[in-house]
């Protein structure tokens, strides 16, 4: 009688809060159920998951403990297995692998005559397949740690890494942040120059502006090794290996240990959803047959990406994507992970043509890939278990619910997920709506649509909407007006200032009012203008696009820098107060023909007035807490470009009069009049006057609180 599939633990607690998912509760039992055995057989047959996930230290080409080289592969379709490199001056049939059970093969190269390496570190190498079909095909180990391309070559070589001095870190890994404000990067494009930037030159020039800008977090795009530098990193062809077109392992290392000096957390964007179809350098037909790593078949290509699919219930298969996690933490020290694309892991639809209306049908059901769900709470499980300070973030536009929740309660374990509809809407309301039809209770709705318990990162923009055919949210606003009158020596155009304010805006509101983390892709923070573009055939492999122009926003007679003024205050405001750690904000009013949004939270006070040309000086804005407030932030600052319409020494007071379900209002005190009632804690009458002026976001700040 077969036994009986283990019970989710805890899956009452996620029906308790959201009962609407009662209806599924077998589909969250046998989603776990999987999970569980497979975690249980890791136990029993591979000694572990601590174990299993760094089969790193086997597979591939290892330093043995006498100084010989261990080397293994798994490659069920092959005949035969052959090492071959500048080692044995490229006799491919010197050196065979011996087989073993299960499509794995083993060869041990001994020391060589002085006792050390017998394959010299900078050497070439290669594996070669001898296919059932006789077919003999050169590979590269899925498993190698360093690949180069050199000069015109098309394919990239595997060159065996192994230091005589290998790099040792200097600093400490910093705790995992509580609030999370990242500064989502591109190494290659984060330089004005037009090339291919360096992992030096992030860490000497990008990262003391991170550092200075606020953030505490930075997620590293395009890193795991691609043969398509315009594929911004998303057609991955060797899972080990750190780009090489940046610089050396070591300038990565330097990259990360310099971060955590600094306080700034690490992300690594891991892409486990797909991988390229590329054969000579990449997994795609390793061993000669179109299955090892994929599903067989139309399964295991994705029609929309040209690309592989994983076969996540493939016990190999599990233990190099799990091995990989691990290998980013253990070598590298990331401190966690941005999963792409796993909408397309969840479904076997892949997303493709689905419009993801809500419907909790759309997430349960034999569309639903139940394997890479496992593989994903699996994933999740052994980088919390094995370090709890490291974060996961989920890039999923389908809404799947319980994504962020507990394994326990049956949810994938994520961290965070992308609140990937915010920076549609901005998009949509820029492209389709006059500034007086912005409907201000669809902005606050889109903002605060998450699930009760599962956190988010907000963001205005990400690296989808700077990429070619798009445009940035500056340049939607601003457009070729950026070109001529940015320069403060020029006129400040109505489109130019429209852009400048709405820009902050909308930053801010998201920042505050959207999620429990916040993200900016790299430029954006000043208003970047143009799209990106990567070098390639239709732009004559130009570079001019393929870059971040940092020296704009230094230039100080460009209003780029009131952009970036301002974003560096927003971060800076949260780190003093914390309001992406706080519970989500209460919103007293969204008033549509006023287009006034106000809000609290973390003891503070938010005010937006979107109207393009209503200032109002006399507005009643609700308030829970009692006591004296003052202005913490200010769009309309001049050093934000704004037009320095508000006194930053006036003090605000309540006054216990209820409006908009909050026990007391705000006041601004103007001792010429005693029109009002008594004032919260003060022995004066004031005439309430709070003076929000039009295109301006205001936070205020209690000053009766500590913080």
């Amino acid at each position: 009688m077969a036994a009986l599939s283990p019970r989710c633990p805890k899956l009452q607690h996620l029906l308790e809060k959201d009962p609407l998912l009662a209806p599924f509760e077998q589909d969250f039992e046998r989603r776990y159920g999987i999970f569980h055995r497979t975690l249980k057989d890791i136990e029993e047959n591979e000694g572990g998951l601590d174990k299993f996930t760094k089969s790193y230290q086997n597979f591939g080409v290892n330093r043995f403990v006498d100084g010989g080289l261990y080397c293994k592969e798994w490659a069920p379709g092959a005949e035969a297995v052959f090492l071959t490199g500048d080692f044995n001056n490229w006799n491919p049939f010197s050196h065979a692998y011996k087989k073993l059970d299960f499509g794995k093969w083993e060869l041990f190269i001994p020391p060589g005559p002085d006792g050390f390496n017998p394959v010299p570190h900078g050497s070439k190498l290669k594996v070669v397949i001898r296919s059932k079909s006789g077919e003999i095909l050169y590979r590269i180990s899925p498993w190698a740690r360093y690949v180069v391309r050199e000069g015109t070559n098309v394919n990239y070589d595997w060159v065996h890494w192994e230091p005589p001095i290998p790099y040792r870190r200097r600093h400490s890994i910093p705790k995992k942040p509580k609030s999370l404000r990242i500064y989502e990067s591109h190494v290659g494009i984060a330089s004005p120059e037009g090339k291919i930037a360096s992992y030096k030159n992030f860490t000497h020039n990008v990262l003391p502006k991170v550092k200075d800008l606020g953030y505490n977090c930075i997620q590293l795009m395009a890193i795991m090794e691609h043969a398509y530098y315009a594929s911004f990193g998303y057609q991955i062809t060797s899972f080990f290996a750190a780009s090489s077109r940046y610089g050396p392992p070591d300038d990565l290392k330097e990259l990360i240990d310099v971060a955590h000096s600094m306080g700034i957390t690490v992300l690594l964007d891991v892409v486990h959803s797909h991988a390229s179809k590329n054969s000579e350098d990449g997994l795609n037909k390793f061993d000669g047959t179109d299955s090892a790593f994929f599903h067989s078949g139309p399964r295991g290509t994705h029609v929309l990406w040209d690309s592989r699919l994983f076969n996540y219930a493939n016990w190999e298969v599990l233990r190099f994507l799990l091995s990989n996690l691990r290998w980013w933490i253990e070598e590298y020290a990331f401190d966690g992970f941005r999963f792409d694309g796993i909408s397309s892991m969840l479904y076997h639809h892949h997303g493709i043509g689905e419009g993801f209306s809500g419907d909790y049908n759309e997430y349960f059901g034999m569309h639903v890939d139940e394997e890479a769900v496992s593989y994903l709470m699996m994933a999740n499980h052994m980088i919390h278990f094995l370090y709890p300070e490291c974060v996961t973030i989920a890039e999923d536009v389908s809404g799947m619910p319980a994504l962020c929740c507990p394994i326990t309660e049956g949810g994938c374990g994520f961290d965070y997920r992308l609140a990937m509809a915010i920076p549609d809407k901005w998009i949509q309301i820029i492209k389709e709506l006059k500034d007086e039809d912005w409907n201000m209770g669809n902005i606050v709705y889109t903002l605060t649509n998450r699930r009760y318990g599962e956190k988010c990162i907000a963001y205005a923009e990400s690296h989808d909407q700077a990429l070619v055919g798009d445009k940035t949210l500056a340049f939607r606003l601003m457009d070729a007006e950026m070109y001529t009158f940015m320069s403060i020596l020029s006129p400040l155009t109505p489109i130019i200032d429209r852009g400048i304010q709405l820009h902050k805006m909308i930053r801010l509101i998201t920042h505050t009012l959207g999620g429990e983390g916040y993200l900016n892709f790299m430029g954006n923070e000043f208003g970047h203008p143009e799209w990106l573009d990567f070098p390639r055939q239709g732009n004559n492999e130009s570079y001019h696009y393929a870059r971040r122009q940092f020296h704009l926003a230094d230039d100080q007679h460009l209003r780029y820098r009131f952009l970036n003024a301002f974003d560096k205050d927003m971060n800076k405001l949260e780190e003093k107060f914390g309001w992406l750690a706080s519970p989500p904000a209460y919103v007293s009013e969204t008033h549509e023909s006023n287009k006034v949004i106000a809000f609290e939270r973390a003891n503070l006070l938010f005010i937006f007035n979107f109207h393009p040309s209503k200032s109002y000086t006399d507005y009643r804005v609700g308030i829970e807490t009692p006591g004296k407030y003052k202005i913490a932030l200010d769009s309309d600052a001049p050093e934000y470009g704004g037009h320095n319409r508000l006194d930053h020494n006036t003090e605000f007071f309540t006054q216990q009069y209820s409006h908009n379900n909050r026990n007391n209002s705000i006041l601004q005190p103007n001792l010429l009049s005693e029109s009002d009632g008594q004032l919260q804690g003060h022995q004066h009458k004031y005439h309430m006057q709070v003076y929000i002026p039009s295109r301006v976001a205001m936070v205020l700040q209690n000053m009766d609180i500590q913080n």
